[in-house]
């Protein structure tokens, strides 16, 4: 398998707009990384750049310590598998994973082993006489995997490929990604605009902005210490609620305070040194909706970490609920056990988490906590 290597790599499109901007990643043999982001955030145009489909503008491309800026993709000894999956309709299954392999000439004994071998690990050998029109979204998005699988390809790369399939098929998919990454042990690139799969994907997840990389690391990691504003409330479903206010002291005690509204909550003891310099300053809170629980179940809730707020709609989802708040300034969300049974309207008690909670500079959107 083989290493890839981005150094200093950039799009630009007309001179000046600058679709990736200085892309810096290394992803190691056999790993499995996810490049995730919102739409128009670079993430396909680098994946096209690691292809050979689009040029690249500035930097450099390492694959297998080998640099290809200038080799065809045909060479760089990658697949692709698309978002449309790109099968050929007048062509068999077994047509289309064999296509590529005509075209390097392959003995037909060797394609037809590939085939079946690669049939076999998807589980696809009773379809292989079937054309595409004859097959379901997930049944197609198999055969896109195996055309790639029966190349042997250094590199693997998934453009948005379970989009296009319903919500059940996507987590059935998104597992059985998984488990073909660990049985073939290959290096994989995967781009996503859902969260949900970057973190159930990859051995680690690069979080993409405007172009620009924002943190890469493993998702635990990402979701549990963000660098910044965007990359907390773009990992994590429902995202991470923020509160704009100040740090006050009271009693020589630091706290939040949402100007104007009813948060006012006691900074961990720890956090201080982090916290003073930003004393009666402007700063950003962070809490995520599982931090938040119901003053009800918490026997022991310290009393400074109280909020009362206004349920203003309850949205069962089975094992647990989300309850869609206001404080009067900001509107938020508490993800709670289904044993809560608050109604709309009615006021609440709720306790925030603040061994768990973020704090960012209000001007750079850099996490201090």
């Amino acid at each position: 398998m083989a290493q890839v290597s981005l150094r200093n790599m950039s799009k630009i499109y007309n001179q000046n707009v600058k679709a990736v901007n200085s892309i810096n990643l290394g992803i190691e043999s056999k790993e499995f990384m996810v490049l995730v982001g919102p739409s128009g955030c670079g993430k396909s145009t680098t994946l096209r750049m690691i292809a050979g489909l689009e040029d690249i503008s500035e930097g450099e491309l390492y694959i297998a310590d080998r640099l290809v800026n200038n080799v065809p993709a045909k060479d760089r000894n990658i697949a692709m598998v698309f978002q449309n999956y790109a099968l050929y309709p007048h062509m068999t299954v077994f047509g289309n994973m064999a296509f590529g392999l005509k075209l390097r000439r392959y003995p037909k004994s060797e394609i037809a082993r590939r085939v079946n071998e690669a049939a076999d690990i998807l589980s696809i050998k009773k379809l292989l006489d079937r054309y595409p029109r004859q097959l379901s979204g997930g049944e197609r998005q198999r055969v896109a995997v195996g055309r790639t699988i029966v190349r042997k390809p250094l590199v693997f790369l998934f453009d948005e490929p379970l989009s296009n399939l319903d919500a059940k098929l996507r987590t059935q998919m998104r597992t059985e990604l998984k488990k073909l990454h660990l049985r073939l042990a290959s290096t994989m690139i995967y781009v996503t605009h859902d969260q949900v799969e970057a973190m159930t994907l990859g051995d680690r997840v690069a979080v993409m902005k405007d172009g620009i990389l924002q943190q890469v690391d493993a998702p635990t990691v990402v979701y549990d210490k963000p660098v910044n504003k965007f990359v907390a409330g773009f990992i994590g479903s429902p995202p991470m609620n923020f509160f704009n206010g100040r740090i006050i002291k009271k009693e020589n005690n630091f706290y939040f305070n949402e100007d104007e509204g009813k948060v006012c909550v006691e900074v961990v003891e720890a956090m201080n040194e982090d916290i003073k310099k930003y004393l009666d300053k402007e700063i950003v809170f962070g809490i995520r909706c599982e931090d938040i629980y119901d003053k009800l179940f918490v026997s022991d809730a310290p009393p400074q970490n109280v909020v009362t707020v206004t349920c203003e709609v309850v949205e069962p989802m089975g094992s647990e609920v989300y309850l869609y708040l206001n404080t009067g300034k900001h509107s938020f969300i508490a993800r709670v056990g289904a044993h809560d049974d608050p109604e709309v309207g009615q006021d609440m008690e709720l306790v925030f988490d603040m061994s768990k909670v973020h704090f960012f500079d209000k001007n750079t959107d850099k996490t201090i906590i």
